[in-house]
């Protein structure tokens, strides 16, 4: 199975948190097949938004919720 991961950003409440204010507009980068292709996606659209504090873009380790005993059996 490849690692997949979720990029995706909007507007949140407070920068340190990850409290997204309006679900409907968030905005989705796309689903990438290792964690430095996504990276550089994050990079590229954490970078579009730097002078907007209420913005915050983040990866998600789909591969990690898909398939949770495999992080399980690491530990």
């Amino acid at each position: 199975m490849s690692k997949l991961h979720l990029v995706f950003g909007g507007r949140v409440a407070d920068p340190r948190t990850l409290d997204f204010t309006d679900l409907k507009s968030i905005d989705i980068v796309g689903v990438f097949p290792d964690y430095a292709s996504a990276e550089k996606a994050w990079r590229g659209a954490a970078q579009r938004t730097v002078d907007d504090a209420e913005m915050k873009y983040v990866v998600v380790h789909l591969h990690r919720l898909l398939e949770p005993d495999l992080l399980k059996s690491a530990i």
